[in-house]
């Protein structure tokens, strides 16, 4: 588990073919220390396990479902990425809960630069559904709170601090990003479609009170 709060920018050192992927290696800063193959790392989102550590640099095997899913498939040579260590068990909940789940990925649509940016993504009707106003989101692994949301938009507010110390600085319009929605939503969303399964999707005070909610 993760939280959504950055705690290095790494640079992908070089990428290669394998057997069902690809194979990324990364230097990834002080992150790597007590690193070992096996420990998870999220990278600007996505959860990937360490094959391979030395000095600084972890190497990591990316599934060809994964390249399909998120956006680590266009990464090259260079690539800024950003990083965070699993969470321990009694370490500190900054963010919120982070899986390392990409659900999908959303398209810079606008983006409104001041004290403050205000960035609107452009998403598919059933990413943008899970999300709610003042709720969370994870946008290339930075735990962020919805301003706003719509059927196929949603927009989050990126203060100095998350620019600079993550890679949304480097937003542009038309650059997709990873988003992992809330996990609580999810089975909140989940549960409700299981309720209203088979009896027309409309939400009656009935259904509500057989499901112990009045």
């Amino acid at each position: 588990m993760f939280t959504g709060i950055v705690r290095h920018v790494g640079r992908v050192t070089a990428v290669a073919s394998a057997a069902d992927g690809r194979r990324l290696s990364i230097d990834l800063g002080t992150l790597a220390e007590g690193l070992t193959p096996g420990d998870s790392v999220a990278v600007s989102g996505a959860c990937l396990t360490a094959v391979d550590v030395a000095g600084a640099v972890a190497a990591f095997d990316v599934v060809a479902e994964t390249l399909d899913k998120t956006t680590l498939g266009r990464l090259a040579a260079g690539s800024a990425v950003n990083l965070e260590r699993a969470m321990p068990a009694d370490g500190r909940l900054d963010g919120h809960i982070v899986q390392g789940h990409v659900d999908g990925t959303a398209e810079v649509a606008d983006i409104r630069r001041g004290d403050r940016w205000e960035v609107t993504f452009k998403a598919d009707r059933e990413l943008a559904g899970a999300m709610v106003p003042k709720g969370s989101v994870a946008v290339d692994g930075v735990s962020l709170t919805l301003a706003n949301t719509d059927v196929s938009t949603f927009t989050v507010a990126l203060i100095p601090t998350t620019l600079a110390e993550t890679t949304l600085a480097d937003l542009a319009v038309g650059r997709r990003v990873n988003v992992e929605t809330d996990v609580i939503g999810k089975y909140v969303q989940r549960y409700l479609r299981q309720l209203l399964a088979g009896e027309g999707g409309s939400l009656t005070l009935d259904k509500l009170r057989s499901a112990g909610f009045c």
